[in-house]
């Protein structure tokens, strides 16, 4: 974007301000992939484990009886794992949050910039058409008036030939 704002220096403003819109929307889009990917091993620091759950159906003479506890334990232990996960990847989300919030902070005071060299732009334009405007009603009130002498009977020199006003002849020369 920033590159198209180079090469089209007229929309500048308007170019880099859709760059730091664009960079906050990935930014926040980033931490919302983080968020839910948070199970993806690359937001956990390394040499961290996750949990386990111990057996509790291998225990001798009463496994047989703690068999539901296991699964609910591997429920619990497996909870405890996803909140973990969770907790390692909240600082890395609210790092792209971060930066995307400090984007907006940098797009408010360029909305403005953006818009006050519109509104420049426009009342320039806006001028440059009040005075074609008028040099066209200039141009049209001569035209009229060209209209009534050829309708009131005044002559005019015929199409193609060049009047030339040469002034008074001086005495001594050609």
């Amino acid at each position: 974007m920033v590159v198209a704002g180079f090469l089209l220096r007229r929309s500048f403003h308007w170019i880099a301000l859709g760059a730091v819109l664009l960079f906050a929307a990935l930014n926040a889009g980033a931490a919302i992939y983080v968020l839910n990917h948070f199970s993806d091993a690359r937001w956990s620091p390394e040499g961290q484990e996750t949990l386990s759950a111990p057996s509790l159906s291998e225990t001798p003479m009463v496994g047989d009886f703690l068999e539901p506890l296991d699964s609910a334990l591997e429920g619990v232990v497996g909870g405890v794992n996803d909140f973990r996960a969770f907790q390692e990847a909240l600082p890395v989300a609210l790092n792209f949050l971060a930066a995307s919030g400090w984007a907006l902070l940098v797009a408010f005071p360029l909305v403005v910039v953006a818009a006050v060299v519109s509104f420049a732009a426009a009342q320039r334009r806006k001028a440059e058409f009040r005075k074609y405007r008028a040099t066209v009603d200039s141009l049209k009130d001569e035209l009229d008036q060209i209209k009534r002498q050829l309708a009131a009977g005044y002559p005019t020199p015929p199409a193609g030939s060049h009047v030339v006003d040469v002034g008074p002849r001086q005495p001594g020369r050609g």
